[in-house]
């Protein structure tokens, strides 16, 4: 079955490097120049090519450097308009051809946010960054939008502010002066990279703003190279907060899969109006902004370990399309929280299923309403859009159904050596969960025991099953999370007193607990019936909740004081929260990464619609066009 969010004919002639010559134009909001691709035919009598676009101008299109006929459709809302190009002469099967495509982007591209200076940082010149997952590469350029398509790529780019990109950089050197010793927002630098390892379209990204560089110190025995690029006045943090950990993580999970084949492992810290947590795009991994990460104490970090897994998982080994994403993320969150046991301890991995639990919990309740977005195999249909089922199903669940194979199998010792030829099998390729399976029971083909477990699984359940539980209840170490629920339980057994002046808890209850023991603590309580106001109130104050700087427990918190909408709590704090997620905190910053502002504006509008959507609409286009047009939906603005 082909791809149902792309109108290509890629099953019938597919690129395999595409060579792009880019302008940045800081003041007309576009990129502009060439998409040269090098193409080759998967059957005979081929007469044409068809490319994803959305809302690209093109200028001309060229074979051998003659310009050669072309037509755009009518635009799909979804998947745009199919750019279909005649060849000159119908091929056959295995032959080689050049279409060059000379273009530009659109000033509203899904895929590209253009800040103002203000909204950086520094706030002294503005900043460019892309986002192209899960079918935003198509308002990038034209190409085969499909992850059923690996490519490389070459990019020759042009522009006044430094420019990094998902590749090896080739000039100017990274660790050399920044934008090549020119003037920074001035003078026009031209920078070239090179991405020698097949990717997906969605993997392509690009950055371009005041952003430097800073090498991590070597592995000893690697020769890969790892290092931070942020903004000069974040570089000294960004660089203090990653730097102990990052290469180590990369190092460990070598050890546990397959060696990294990328060359070059970079992290980029942007601002604030990013969409994600972090996002895998090869070299260069991008880390949500320096509120939410940058904490001082490390102890966001592990967000490296999702990102850098990718590398093997997506990256690597990669979905054919949206309706089998789970693979991507439920392997990679599987395989971030083995990676867990090996740098602390097995009951760290378990905490870490204890806290994406939650999520899971909250992501099949929100989908009540569409049960087919709780499955882990979505079969979408021609032209659906797949950020609409985006939520942390095929994270958490994913994660869930093969922590229960790994069990079912006989644990890690067993599951690991398989994970590892799985890898080694699919490395490169682009696989629907009909190749994942069909491999799994290869691999254990000739031990009739792991065959019959692996008989005993209700494989229709845990892939196209729906409902808001897991097909198994999977039991988890719960020591580190005991304190947290022994505290939850004591707020819980308070509501029945009236004068909180009488309770018993004290400001340093929680000086024992790391961030994530808050947040399970605040999780816990999220799971009894509301709290009564007072204490809501009380709670806040006292461990200073409402103030904290650390988003995700901030996140927590008006989950629980937002739990009861006709509450006095719930009024008072969905003030709070919409200033906090618009920016209107004292921080003057957006809180841009979707897990933060689309909860929490779904909250608030259960407390106060008015209030939801005049937050929204007054700070609409500082978030990114995707966390735009989602909280849209989420408040019915559309």
């Amino acid at each position: 079955m082909s791809d149902p969010t792309s109108q290509s004919n890629y099953d019938q002639i597919t690129s395999e490097r595409i060579d792009f010559e880019w302008t940045v134009d800081f003041t007309q909001r576009v990129i502009q120049g060439t998409a040269t691709h090098h193409l080759i035919t998967k059957a005979d009598s081929i007469s044409s090519v068809v490319f994803d676009t959305n809302d690209l101008r093109i200028d001309g299109v060229f074979i051998e450097g003659k310009p050669v006929p072309f037509s755009l459709g009518l635009k799909h809302e979804v998947m745009g308009s199919a750019l279909q190009i005649d060849l000159p002469k119908p091929l056959n099967n295995g032959i080689k051809t050049q279409v060059q495509i000379r273009y530009q982007t659109s000033p509203d591209s899904t895929a590209l946010q253009w800040l103002d200076k203000e909204q950086t940082q520094g706030q002294k010149f503005p900043y460019l960054f892309s986002q192209c997952q899960p079918i935003y590469a198509r308002t990038l350029a034209p190409i085969q939008d499909t992850p059923s398509v690996k490519i490389t790529y070459t990019a020759t780019v042009k522009s006044i502010l430094p420019v990094l990109l998902s590749a090896i950089r080739e000039s100017p050197p990274s660790d050399g002066p920044a934008h090549g010793g020119k003037v920074i927002g001035q003078d026009e630098v031209v920078y070239r990279y090179n991405q020698p390892v097949p990717i997906p379209s969605y993997l392509i990204a690009i950055a371009a703003g005041n952003i430097h560089y800073r090498p991590f110190p070597p592995y000893p025995g690697k020769t890969w190279k790892s290092g931070i690029w942020a903004e000069p006045e974040l570089l000294e943090a960004s660089y203090w907060e990653f730097s102990e950990d990052t290469t180590k993580f990369l190092a460990k999970e070598e050890s546990i899969v397959t060696p990294y084949r990328f060359g070059v492992y970079d992290l980029l810290v942007l601002p604030p109006s990013f969409p994600y947590g972090g996002m895998e795009n090869a070299c260069t991994d991008i880390a949500y902004c320096f509120l939410a990460l940058l904490t001082g104490d490390r102890t966001l970090v592990d967000v490296v370990v999702h990102e850098l897994t990718h590398s093997w998982f997506g990256n690597g080994v990669t979905h054919s399309d949206a309706s089998h994403f789970w693979l991507n993320e439920g392997w990679t969150t599987f395989m971030e929280r083995v990676l867990q046991q090996y740098l602390h301890s097995p009951a760290h991995r378990d905490f870490s299923y204890l806290i994406g639990n939650q999520a899971l919990k909250e992501a099949l309740q929100e989908y009540e309403d569409r049960p087919k977005y709780q499955r882990l195999q979505i079969s979408f249909e021609k032209g659906e859009d797949p950020d609409d089922a985006y939520s942390s199903v095929p994270y958490e669940k994913g994660a869930n159904f093969l922590l229960h194979i790994e069990r079912t199998l006989g644990g890690l010792d067993v599951f690991l050596p398989y994970a590892r030829d799985y890898v080694s099998t699919f490395s490169g390729k682009s696989i629907r969960t009909e190749d994942w399976k069909e491999h799994l029971y290869g691999y254990f083909k000739s031990q009739p025991d792991k065959i019959k477990a692996l008989d005993s699984i209700d494989w229709n359940a845990w892939l196209f099953g729906e409902g808001t539980s897991l097909p198994v209840a999977l039991e988890f170490d719960t020591s580190l999370a005991t304190d947290a629920y022994a505290l939850a339980q004591r707020w819980d057994e308070a509501r029945t007193t009236s004068d909180t002046s009488k309770l018993d808890f004290k400001q340093n209850d929680l000086e024992n607990f790391n961030g994530n023991q808050i947040v399970v603590f605040l999780e816990r309580l999220q799971t009894y019936p509301a709290l009564p106001s007072d204490l809501i109130f009380h709670i806040a104050s006292l461990y200073k909740l409402s103030t904290t700087p650390n988003a995700e427990i901030r996140l927590r918190f008006y989950g629980l004081a937002l739990k009861d909408p006709a509450s006095e709590a719930a009024k008072a704090f969905a003030v709070e929260g919409a200033k906090w997620v618009i920016g209107e905190d004292g921080t003057g910053l957006i809180k841009g990464r979707m897990k933060f502002c689309r909860p929490v504006f779904r909250e608030v509008f259960q407390v106060d619609q008015d209030l939801a959507r005049e937050s929204f609409l007054k700070a609409k286009m500082s978030f990114h066009p995707i966390a735009r047009k989602l909280i849209e939906k989420d408040l019915k603005l559309v």
